[in-house]
C-alpha cells in the first residue's frame, strides 16, 4: 500500500520522500518519544502532518478533509500502520498537486492567505511536510532527511509564507543564529526550531 505518487512538484516529491524515509525508519518503542513540537509526540507530529496533507489535497479536489483536527492530534492512529497511514495522506497530496500547473497563479490552499502562486502553495505543502519529517527524525535518533538543496528551496518559501502564520501559533520565533550554521540549519531557526534540539 505503500506506493509512491509523484506531483510534478520536485520539492513536493522530494519532502514526500523525506517524510517517508523517516517514518518507516521509527522503531516500535519509540512513537511516545518527545519531539521539537513542544506538546506533541511522535505519534502526534506524524497525525499532524498526515491532517495537514490532506488539508492541501481536500483543499484543491473539494473532498477528502481529515476526519480529526490535524491541530488536536489525540496520538492514536486506532491499528493504522505508520507508514500507511502516512502514504494514504501523501498521495492525496500529490495527486492533487498534480492537478495545479507549474504556471498556475491562483491556487488553492488551507493556509489563512488562501489562494496563491502554485509553486508557493506546492511549497508550503512541502514544507510542512519535510520540517515535520525533520522533527520525527531527530526525535527518534535518524539522520537529518533536510538536504542542503531542499532546505534551501524551502527556505525561500517560508520567507514569502511564514511571518503571517506566526500569529496563528503555526511557528515559533525565529531562533537566533550561530556560527558555523548551514542551510538546514537557517531554514530550521527561521522556522522556530533549534538544529541541536535533542530529547
Amino acid at each position: 500500500m505503500n506506493e509512491q505518487l509523484t506531483s510534478t512538484w520536485p520539492i513536493l516529491d522530494e519532502a514526500h520522500r523525506a517524510l517517508r524515509t523517516v517514518v518507516a525508519g521509527v522503531r516500535d518503542g519509540d512513537w511516545e518519544r518527545p519531539t521539537p513540537c513542544s506538546q506533541w509526540n511522535v505519534t502526534q507530529v506524524l497525525q499532524h502532518a498526515a491532517g495537514d496533507q490532506l488539508g492541501f489535497a481536500a483543499t484543491i479536489t473539494g473532498s477528502g478533509w481529515p476526519a480529526y483536527d490535524p491541530f488536536a492530534p489525540d496520538g492514536h492512529l486506532h491499528g493504522a500502520d505508520p507508514a500507511d497511514f502516512a502514504a494514504v495522506t501523501m498521495r492525496a497530496a500529490a495527486a492533487a498537486w498534480a492537478t495545479i500547473p507549474q504556471d498556475a497563479t491562483d491556487a488553492p490552499t488551507p493556509l489563512p492567505q488562501g489562494r496563491m502562486a502554485g509553486w508557493l502553495g506546492a511549497g508550503a505543502c512541502a514544507l510542512d511536510a519535510a520540517v515535520h519529517a525533520w522533527d520525527i527524525a531527530v526525535a527518534t535518533g535518524q539522520p537529518s532527511p533536510l538536504t542542503p538543496e531542499l532546505a534551501r528551496d524551502l527556505l525561500v518559501v517560508a520567507r514569502e509564507l511564514v511571518e503571517p502564520l506566526r500569529q496563528w501559533g503555526a511557528y515559533a520565533a525565529v531562533v537566533s543564529g550561530a556560527d558555523g550554521d548551514d542551510d538546514v540549519d537557517e531554514l530550521l531557526r527561521y522556522l522556530g526550531r533549534d538544529p541541536e534540539w535533542y530529547a
